[in-house]
């Protein structure tokens, strides 16, 4: 990775909104910006060079004044030309919605196939504007999860922001052992031991980057409830949150399941999907 920031841009509102937290992303790390057009008429190409594209860039030195900015256009397809940027970069940045290069970018599988096979962060802009709050860290305890948390942990110190690692269990979203005759019916769950189990994850699962990162204020939330619900919710009050592209547990299939659907349709505030080494 470089030092760059990448943020994919078609001209809609959206696509706008994505350049200010791009612009304000690269500001904080430092790093440069490249604004990103995929195209495939290139009868739309001019238009879209000396108009929204050229309004893209002076919206960026107008959020971040001294910012170096870049523009590429490149002809092909979304994913595509937005996985091939994301290699040279240290974030992709995209609105949850769009049209022309990007219209179909929220639409099927197309986050989701950047979100789990692009290179690095995706940040996917949505929700209320200027969100406030703390970074909301979706915690599994997963191998996967620590590349997340990394990534929330050095997000809340260049913010000044809180981070709130939360982490939702209940029991029927895992198998629980049990001791008894061999009769699937006859389940005894011991919730005390759940949730000290759960709580012992959380707290492993944040140490290191707590250890690393003193200076980020950290609230363990460690909540029995539906994980969907119980994320959407909290992210009323947060201003980004971040998840992991796999999990376990809670978090079975995070790219592929109701949960992440829910985060990058529904969330109130920016969404930050990480992946984690292979």
């Amino acid at each position: 990775m470089n030092d760059t920031v990448v943020v994919g841009v078609d001209g809609s509102p959206s696509s706008l909104a994505a350049v200010d937290v791009a612009a304000h992303e690269a500001l904080l790390r430092g790093a440069q910006l490249r604004i990103v057009h995929a195209f495939s008429r290139p009868a739309d190409l001019d238009p879209m060079i000396h108009g929204a594209l050229a309004g893209a860039e002076q919206r960026a030195h107008d959020r971040a004044p001294g910012l170096e900015v870049t523009r590429t256009v490149a002809s092909g397809e979304t994913l595509t030309v937005l996985r091939s940027e994301s290699r040279h970069a240290v974030l992709t940045v995209v609105g949850g919605r769009g049209r022309g290069g990007f219209g179909d970018l929220l639409l099927g599988s197309t986050v989701v196939q950047l979100a789990a096979h692009g290179y690095g962060p995706l940040l996917v802009v949505r929700g209320r504007p200027g969100p406030e709050g703390p970074v909301l860290l979706a915690v599994d305890g997963s191998p996967a999860g620590a590349a997340a948390a990394d990534f929330a942990f050095a997000e809340a110190a260049l913010r000044g922001a809180p981070l709130a690692a939360t982490h939702v269990w209940n029991t029927w979203s895992e198998p629980t052992p049990y001791e008894g005759p061999a009769d699937p019916l006859n389940v005894v769950v011991d919730l005390d031991r759940l949730r000290e189990r759960h709580q012992r994850l959380l707290e492993e699962a944040v140490a290191p980057w707590r250890e690393a990162r003193p200076g980020v204020a950290v609230e363990l939330r460690l909540e029995r409830a539906r994980v969907r619900h119980t994320l959407l919710d909290a992210s009323r009050q947060a201003q980004l949150v971040v998840a992991g592209a796999r999990g376990h547990g809670g978090f079975t299939g995070m790219l592929l399941g109701s949960v992440s659907q829910s985060l990058l349709y529904h969330a109130d505030c920016p969404v930050a999907v990480v992946r984690g080494t292979e």
